[in-house]
């Protein structure tokens, strides 16, 4: 077994790819920096916290790229952006089997605010012309800063989101909301609280991300193989039946305080060792059991 969580940007990128297919668009040794860093006397990275390219997966042409949460959080700035943007472009062109983005990001990077919310908004309009074209978009989400922020919508607007229990997803991170709503509210030093609020285990349940898997790069790639073949009904119908269905649930959770009470909401016996389970496990114990 190959951590997923403790990989870097580039190894999960070669565990996940058929050996020897990966091909990076902008490498490094070309230097594209954030020109807004620079100015402001702040460390920059040659790749920008992001690495873009091509390659195969279970013998099939993908696109693939992978933020760096070891940069500045894998926030997103202008040319972080721009490269993410440019790429679902590219597969606009080469209709590839599929797009994988493997996430990791706090957001927009604050150093350069204006400039990462134009590069997210961009980032959403791209995804959804690839999904209007039939390629699909998968997200891939176990890195060890989650993804919250703008990225957290575009994992949303994707096909599918495949996560581990180790992957964290929402609108706002633990310390955000710490720090908008205050520490009686959310504690975001306590570790169980935000898995239970944003973990990966949290998000399969309630139907936001379509797999769990094991923290192995093995089972990302065995998972994104088989999302090649997703085909998910965008009519309008469709989009009234999730609509409905988000309805619902705010309906049914909306006054629950912790994922615990929405897991024993679900009907699901003991709740509370849910966060002691393997994947495999959990799967079984909570199968037919989602919202």
């Amino acid at each position: 077994m190959s951590s997923y969580y403790e990989a870097s940007a580039r190894e999960r990128i070669v565990g996940l790819l058929d050996g020897g297919s990966f091909r990076e668009i902008l490498p490094p040794g070309e230097r594209i920096l954030s020109p807004h860093l620079l100015q402001l006397d702040t460390p920059a990275a040659f790749d920008d916290g992001i690495v873009v390219g091509e390659g195969a997966l279970g013998g099939r042409k993908v696109l693939i790229a992978a933020q760096e949460g070891g940069f500045m959080g894998g926030a997103v700035g202008e040319v972080h952006g721009a490269k993410l943007v440019g790429l679902l472009e590219r597969a606009l062109d080469q209709r590839p089997a599929g797009v994988l983005l493997l996430v990791e990001s706090g957001g927009v990077r604050l150093h350069e605010a204006n400039a990462g919310l134009i590069g997210v908004s961009e980032i959403m309009r791209a995804v959804l012309k690839l999904r209007g074209a039939g390629i699909p978009v998968i997200v891939l989400d176990g890195g060890q800063f989650g993804c919250f922020g703008g990225m957290g919508i575009v994992s949303r607007l994707c096909d599918a989101v495949i996560i581990s229990e180790e992957g964290r997803l929402g609108l706002s991170g633990p310390e955000v909301i710490e720090t908008t709503c205050g520490v009686e509210e959310f504690d975001s030093r306590d570790r169980a609280l935000v898995w239970r609020t944003v973990g990966g285990k949290h998000r399969y349940l309630l139907g936001e991300a379509a797999h769990l898997v094991a923290d192995d790069i093995a089972a990302f790639r065995a998972q994104a193989i088989a999302a090649l073949d997703l085909r998910p009904d965008l009519s309008l119908e469709a989009l009234e039946r999730e609509h409905a269905v988000l309805g619902q649930r705010l309906d049914r959770f909306g006054t629950c305080r912790d994922g615990i009470d929405i897991w024993r909401n679900l009907g699901i016996d003991q709740p509370e060792r849910l966060p002691l389970l393997e994947a495999e496990a959990f799967i079984a114990i909570t199968a037919g059991k989602r919202a």
